[in-house]
């Protein structure tokens, strides 16, 4: 299952995913409880950095990508998986 997660609001992340036909779904973590937990995002944050994390099917991390390029990105993730 592949998520995305942003500080937006769930009305902004459904216009965002419909105008761009984004495949995936789009969490809000207008608290930014969970961006923090990831290490994505600070308390004082406006926005949280673009990183990836594969989370085992048991809930632990497997693998952080703590910079993400959006075109190269994909064949990373495949080729570690």
């Amino acid at each position: 299952m592949i998520l995305g997660v942003s500080f937006d609001a769930p009305a902004e992340n459904k216009a965002f995913r419909d105008k761009f036909g984004y495949p995936f779904d789009l969490l809000s973590d207008t608290g930014k409880a969970m961006s923090i937990a990831y290490g994505a995002a600070t308390a004082e944050s406006a926005k949280a950095a673009r990183i990836s994390v594969l989370i085992r099917p048991d809930g632990r991390i497997a693998h952080r990508f703590d910079q993400v390029t959006p075109a190269d990105h994909p064949d990373e993730v495949l080729a570690l998986l």
